[in-house]
């Protein structure tokens, strides 16, 4: 097979040495430097002929109809770029028919970055849409709108601006004189609206978050405040200003939680107030707080993105401070006889949960909601101050995201009773968490899709999600670094530190490009002391996926004998050998999950023992590792559909568990998927001779290829739930399908099972192909449609609507692993053919 050599070399053992950020820049730059021109090639061949952009279907993940639901796409996922003359042009239908749709600049860098597209949606619809560019833009209805206006033309006498006329502007820094009421600024701030509701964000000490309520469903903004303050504090033909802020943050806004109260964002060296977008279905404005005292020793930039979409009541906060805020909170006014409600908080991290208040708390006496969406993983406490109901925060990291929304019973067809406040809430939380199911496929992917599979696709693809996630990701699983898939600071953990650094390496070996080995030697080490110590791991949590990474460390001490992976990989032995246990000698999960058995604990942990077993202790603990599997198999196999249950618990006291069997609900594909892997990776690791243990572990290989089969889609793929292709929410992943395709290639490669389940193997990685991978204007690919995670307890009650909860995401190293792995055994088996 040919090699495309890259002139990056450098000793192993001395690429530790550098700064990780140097290492992968010269990586990042060795990549780009010999692979994009070849792939660029395909591209541009691609763009010139043809206007086809792609073609998506989408479908309704919920058992209710969304209205108006905003689908977002980067510009790159089309096979794009920002520079792309096509980009302005980008226009979607339906049948022929025009849907709305607008493409944005989401990060004020003046480059348009995203497509939004706005469907209507039955329970459970699919939609398919067609993207192309057309330079005969679609006529729309302009549905969003931002704002801001100020004086000209009179003169500043003391703090009020007299005279003048207003005039709109795209951009303000309010001058030092200005405060409240100081008749320079339209309505006293920046406005951004939907067709549903308007809001407007003080541009003053006040930092309030106020609410123009709406009689019609047109926008307003425009006419409001041309005549002076108090009139739109009256009823008029467009609506009302329906909000007393006073001292309150008001709906939605943000501050310093001092341990009583919300202190508001008052103390900056100036404001400054930008709209970013302005179009027909999204806009965008941005306000930036310069120098705000949060407290007396720390003083930050704040960075504030709001947006709203056509015929959504929410606004979308995405906020970005200069260094970590450790109290942030936000809030809703707290009015008299108003009724704070809260979300079912019982849910995982990643769902949007929510703080509400109902009553009449309109200054017209009206019905009217105010509600805060956040992620659960965001909040530390809800509680109140004398002004606000708070959210005290807890992110991890210098961002925050959330949504605030209002809705006054004035609205044309508004909500008019508490009742149909929460049902409304209740079914924004779900349209936040449950995302609209997305599958794609662009212009460039069809070049790769249209190629025959051979040795050298699978390995060029293996090859270039490799490349893409060096120069995208991999600096940020190092320690010191921040992990943004899971925004918290990097540690040592199973698939960052664990599953990519071993399939890097294994592509190394494949490929004998150097970079792959030198950068999983750099990830390790940069947790693996010279000591031995591992930082950031404890084996007092007794956590078996800590255990993966030992199966890396293991690889790097044969390679290396540099004795500190020896040392680290005795300090997780030693873990093994401590670790609590069921009655039947079964690892648990973790310490935390007492008596309890994840389909996942087998790959975390047996392939590490089996190998470690083998090198230094005469294969001794080789029984207890296929007596893992056998217990798996006793307790969490369904005899009727041969598949595995997530989870089991011994005890039969958790709230997830059956408490008959004990067995979680469900059956989870990438579950399932661990145990694939583990079964034919642990055969590595038992000596030939020890045919007892190879033929219980045969056995148990031989009945999952015959009963995953069965299900396996259409498309050569898996579904996220296993057995209910046909259950609303469901979506075909591609993690799991990685994991069965590498177990089936595999198995075949081995001789562990018949010829006959070839073409399995073969149609899933098609599959992937189909359906997963993402060919991106660079020559990047991207992997799409993964679990982003999934387990049991702490608000995981493992029921069907849990699994659809969980986010989708892109690039996880929970999937991109696998398929690295799966790639290398798909062209061994073309090869042997």
């Amino acid at each position: 097979m040919k090699h495309i050599k890259h002139g990056y070399q450098h000793n192993l053992i001395k690429v530790a040495k550098l700064p990780l950020f140097v290492f992968f820049s010269s990586l990042f730059t060795s990549s780009c430097s010999t692979t994009e021109p070849e792939n660029n090639k395909e591209i541009n061949q691609t763009q010139i002929n043809s206007p086809f952009i792609a073609q998506i279907s989408l479908t309704n993940p919920s058992n209710f109809a969304r209205n108006d639901e905003a689908s977002f796409f980067s510009i790159e996922s089309l096979g794009l770029n920002s520079y792309d003359p096509r980009v302005k042009n980008l226009t979607v239908s339906a049948n022929g028919t025009s849907i709305p749709s607008q493409v944005i600049d989401t990060d004020n860098d003046g480059l348009k970055d995203e497509l939004v597209v706005l469907n209507q949606y039955a329970s459970a619809q699919s939609l398919d849409l067609i993207v192309t560019s057309d330079k005969k833009l679609q006529v729309q209805t302009k549905r969003t709108q931002a704002e801001i206006s100020r004086k000209v033309g009179g003169e500043w006498q003391g703090k009020k601006y007299v005279g003048g006329r207003f005039e709109n502007v795209t951009e303000l820094v309010p001058p030092k004189q200005y405060t409240d009421h100081g008749e320079y600024i339209r309505y006293e701030g920046t406005g951004i609206e939907s067709d549903k509701v308007a809001y407007r964000f003080y541009l003053d000490w006040r930092n309030g978050f106020d609410i123009f309520g709406k009689t019609e469903q047109e926008l307003a903004l425009q006419n409001i405040g041309h005549d002076g303050y108090q009139s739109y504090h009256e009823m008029n033909d467009w609506g009302m200003d329906i909000l007393k802020v006073g001292k309150s943050v008001g709906i939605g806004g943000y501050g310093y939680w001092d341990g009583n109260k919300i202190i508001r964002v008052s103390e900056v060296d100036s404001w400054r107030s930008k709209i970013v977008e302005n179009g027909d279905i999204y806009s965008l404005i941005q306000l930036d707080y310069k120098g705000w005292q949060v407290t007396p020793k720390q003083k930050v930039d704040l960075t504030s993105r709001i947006s709203m979409t056509a015929g959504s009541r929410l606004a979308h906060v995405e906020l970005e401070s200069s260094e970590k805020i450790k109290e942030f909170a936000v809030g809703l006014v707290k009015h008299k006889g108003t009724q704070l409600i809260t979300g079912d908080l019982n849910v995982n991290g990643s769902a949007w949960v929510y703080m509400a208040s109902y009553g009449e708390q309109s200054l017209n006496k009206d019905n009217l909601g105010m509600v805060i969406f956040i992620q659960k993983r965001n909040i530390d406490k809800i509680t109140q101050d004398k002004h606000n109901y708070v959210i005290a925060t807890k992110s991890k990291i210098n961002k925050l995201e959330y949504y605030f929304a209002a809705a006054w019973d004035k609205e044309p067809e508004g909500i008019k009773s508490l009742a149909e406040f929460k049902d409304y809430i209740d079914q924004q939380a779900e349209r936040l968490t449950r995302k609209i199911r997305v599958r794609k496929t662009t212009a460039l992917d069809t070049v790769i899709q249209n190629k025959t599979l051979t040795p050298d696709l699978a390995l060029s693809l293996a090859t270039r999600m490799a490349d893409s996630n060096l120069r995208k990701q991999a600096y940020q699983y190092s320690y010191g670094a921040i992990d943004k898939t899971r925004q918290q600071p990097s540690k040592y953990e199973y698939d960052t530190t664990g599953i990519v650094p071993l399939a890097l390496i294994q592509l190394s070996d494949k490929t004998g490009e150097p970079r792959f080995q030198q950068a999983a030697k750099a990830i390790v080490d940069s947790y693996v002391q010279t000591d031995g110590k591992i930082k950031t791991y404890k084996k007092s949590i007794y956590n078996i996926d800590r255990v993966r990474p030992g199966v890396t460390i293991l690889d790097l001490y044969k390679r290396t004998k540099d004795e500190k992976y020896k040392i680290a990989a005795d300090q997780i032995r030693v873990q093994l050998k401590e670790h609590p246990r069921t009655s039947n000698g079964a690892f648990w999960h973790k310490k935390i999950y007492p008596y309890q058995l994840w389909l996942d604990g087998v790959y975390m942990g047996m392939p590490f023992l089996a190998e470690y077993a083998n090198e230094f202790e005469n294969g001794e603990a080789l029984a207890e590792v296929v007596h893992e599997f056998e217990i798996m198999r006793q307790y969490l196999r369904d005899p009727k559909t041969g598949l595995y249950y997530h989870g089991w618990d011994e005890s039969k006291s958790i709230d997830w568990a059956d408490k008959e069997t004990g067995l979680s609900q469900e059956f989870w594909s990438r579950g399932f998927g661990w145990l694939t892997m583990a079964s034919v990776d642990v055969m590595d690791h038992i000596p030939e001779s020890n045919t007892k243990l190879r033929a219980k572990m045969l056995k148990i290989i031989h009945e999952i290829a015959e009963d995953i089969q069965k299900y396996q889609d259409a498309s050569g793929t898996w579904y996220q739930i296993t057995n209910k292709p046909d259950a609303v929410g469901n979506y075909l992943e591609s993690s799991a399908t990685s994991m069965f395709t590498y177990f089936y290639a595999k198995a075949l490669n081995k001789g562990y099972i018949d010829d006959k389940y070839e073409s399995i193997a073969l149609s899933a990685y098609q599959g992937i192909i189909n359906e997963f991978i993402q060919a991106e204007y660079d020559g990047s690919l991207s992997l799409t449609n993964i679990c982003f995670v999934a387990g049991l307890g702490f608000g995981r009650d493992g029921s069907y609507d849990y699994y659809m909860n969980e986010p989708v995401s892109s690039n996880d190293p929970k999937a991109v692993g696998p398929f690295i792995f799966a790639s290398l055994e798909i062209a061994k088996l073309l090869n042997s053919k």
